[in-house]
């Protein structure tokens, strides 16, 4: 097993097809570049147990050996029939899908358009309006086929795109092919001007506002993805973002249980509402539409679990959050199927990095979801110089037998942390006890973290050539509240009762503490705290996260009114502030500018900057 570090590997242009790529041998990932594309294929990562010494360095550190890799036949067939398409000038789609593919990959746009994301669409496109007209009708019944097995009578077609490689971008194209088609042609059914966006989250919906046409920041215009005249014309579509918790069944009147065992006699409906009430409300804004098209964004939460399929030893906790995960995805796709009978689905597009089923979804783990028909993987756009490259840290010489410590730090810590559903009185007060190997792990990515910090802090002295730009942030995700709390006070400090007096004990990472150094907290927290999954559903946080949260939200709250004098930080709920210092994380003159480090309860997923997040530590 060799270790393959390569100094530069960005081998293509983001603009045009891939030519190049690294070989994989049965060991992994190679020097040797091999002309031509790469295959569509995936495989599962199993991490090295491996000592390393030196410095960080920019390399693929895998086992992916080639009996993991499995070929996606349906996507390299397709992407041979749009490369022949695509270079046979685009013939077969209407007038307007005509000019929408030249202005989108004119080589002299001054805003050049991904490769990655024209082929997407090109994809898209393709299936829509070409594949029946040359002998591609197979294209559509293979994807029928392979949602008829997992998402019966749902039009899915999945579009896979690297994390980083601008997915909203794709969406506003999608959004703008279909509607001004429509507009052109009323009676053309192939397409609508009517749009459902569904989201994974609160925050992530917040974001793609971009998508609505009359959003200040909105990429038709931002981005010159369209025309003076287009669009104005896209000012007519019908488009509603939500995040998938709004299809949860909702109380229409709130009564005791024993109330609705009397009242409700057995029967659903009379407290709660139909699915179709359900739709009336999500879809409001919609008005009379029907035939809708559905985009889901991050588009892996969103499956029905297999029917008698593969069952998954999990133990506890793991065992929690599988079932959690296939209700979330259970509502998700039940919301779908109930806006389909109630006012019609033509098309569902999926966005995501990683359309892959999840453990415990009666599927194996890491499978494709079938209807995936375009993919430009992670490693594609590292190759295309797209995204960051991954950095492996190095500083792991702390040895446990053949291994080191830090490479399977959940495994040798977990059985040490305080467990789920314990009050968090039971480490409030205490001196942080950290586990001896969860310490080192935070303070070695804390050193490397400081020097980043340091990095940055010294350009933002010349505020022209740093531009103002936000600070690196770190982040830690934890299992549970009682975990988070007794992390969050080794980082940033905690309170000690000496006599009757409260002295606040300074925190172990200095650049993250909340205290002052004078036994008193600081006004402007460097550290929060979040509930993740709270946040994200837009449900009210517990009264447990609240009490030891509590004082970051009051210094927020005291915060908001200083900058905001004319507006009352009373109507904002806890939820609301929060959310705002997490959207604004290091960034000039919001409210989350000091903020450098992100202590979560629950993984902190879709929605953050990726090139502002460069330290994170799982504790899970």
């Amino acid at each position: 097993m060799s270790t393959v570090v390569i100094q530069n590997p960005i081998l293509n242009s983001p603009f045009v097809e891939p030519e190049r790529h690294f070989h994989f041998d049965d060991d992994g990932i190679t020097n040797e570049i091999i002309e031509g594309r790469r295959v569509s294929s995936y495989f599962v990562p199993i991490a090295q147990s491996k000592k390393r010494g030196g410095k960080q360095q920019l390399a693929f550190d895998t086992e992916w050996t080639q009996d993991r890799i499995e070929e996606n036949r349906l996507v390299n067939l397709i992407r041979g029939r749009v490369n022949l398409w695509r270079q046979g000038g685009y013939v077969g789609v209407t007038p307007t899908t005509s000019r929408l593919l030249q202005h989108w990959a004119n080589p002299d746009r001054e805003n050049k358009l991904f490769f990655c994301q024209i082929e997407a669409l090109e994809t898209a496109i393709y299936i829509t309006e070409v594949a029946r007209k040359f002998g591609d009708a197979w294209i559509e019944n293979e994807l029928v086929s392979a949602n008829d097995s997992s998402n019966p009578g749902l039009p899915r077609i999945a579009l896979k795109t690297a994390t980083g490689s601008g997915k909203t971008v794709v969406m506003a194209m999608l959004i703008a092919w279909q509607a001004l088609n429509k507009f052109a042609n009323k009676q053309d059914n192939r397409f609508s001007d009517t749009f459902l966006v569904v989201a994974p989250g609160i925050t992530i919906r917040d974001r793609l506002r971009v998508l609505l046409p009359n959003d200040p920041q909105n990429y038709y215009r931002q981005l010159d993805l369209l025309e003076g005249h287009q669009l104005e014309q896209l000012q007519q579509a019908n488009i509603v973002i939500k995040n998938f918790h709004a299809f949860q069944l909702r109380e229409k009147t709130k009564a005791t249980k024993l109330t609705k065992d009397i009242l409700g006699n057995g029967q659903q409906g009379v407290f709660t509402e139909s699915p179709d009430e359900m739709v009336r409300r999500v879809c409001r804004e919609l008005g009379t539409k029907k035939n809708i098209v559905v985009l889901n964004d991050e588009a892996h939460h969103c499956y029905r679990r297999k029917p008698d399929g593969e069952e998954v030893k999990l133990v506890a906790e793991e065992r929690v959050e599988a079932k959690q995960r296939e209700e979330e995805a259970r509502i998700w796709i039940s919301g779908i199927e109930a806006v389909k009978a109630k006012i019609g689905v033509k098309a569902i597009y999926d966005l995501s990095a990683t359309p892959f089923f999840l453990r415990g979804s009666g599927y194996s783990e890491g499978t494709l979801f079938p209807w995936v028909a375009s993919d430009f993987s992670l490693i594609d756009a590292i190759e295309s110089g797209i995204v960051k490259v991954p950095r492996v840290p190095v500083e792991d010489d702390s040895m446990t037998g053949e291994s080191p410590t830090y490479r399977d730090l959940w495994g040798r810590i977990r059985d040490d942390l305080p467990k789920k559903g314990r009050k968090t009185d039971s480490v409030e007060g205490r001196e942080p006890n950290l586990p001896m190997a969860l310490e080192g792990a935070l303070q070695s990515l804390y050193s490397n973290y400081k020097q980043s910090y340091e990095r940055w802090a010294e350009q933002e002295q010349d505020r022209e050539r740093a531009g103002g730009s936000t600070p690196p942030v770190f982040i830690v995700v934890c299992n549970n509240t009682n975990v988070s709390k007794m992390v969050l006070d080794f980082i940033a400090g905690w309170e000690k009762q000496v006599g009757e007096e409260t002295i606040v004990q300074a925190g172990k990472l200095p650049i993250f503490a909340n205290d002052d150094g004078a036994g008193k907290w600081r006004h402007r927290p460097n550290t929060i705290l979040v509930d993740s999954q709270q946040l994200e559903s837009g449900d009210a946080m517990s009264d447990e996260f609240k009490a030891i949260a509590g004082r970051e939200i009051d210094e927020f709250k005291a915060e908001y009114r200083q900058r905001f004098p004319g507006r009352d930080s009373e109507d904002l709920t806890d939820e609301d502030l929060l959310r705002e210092v997490m959207n604004t994380v290091g960034k000039p003159g919001r409210l989350g500018e000091h903020v450098r480090c992100v202590v979560s309860v629950s993984m902190l997923t879709e929605g953050w900057d990726a090139n502002t997040v460069t330290h994170i530590l799982g504790i899970r």
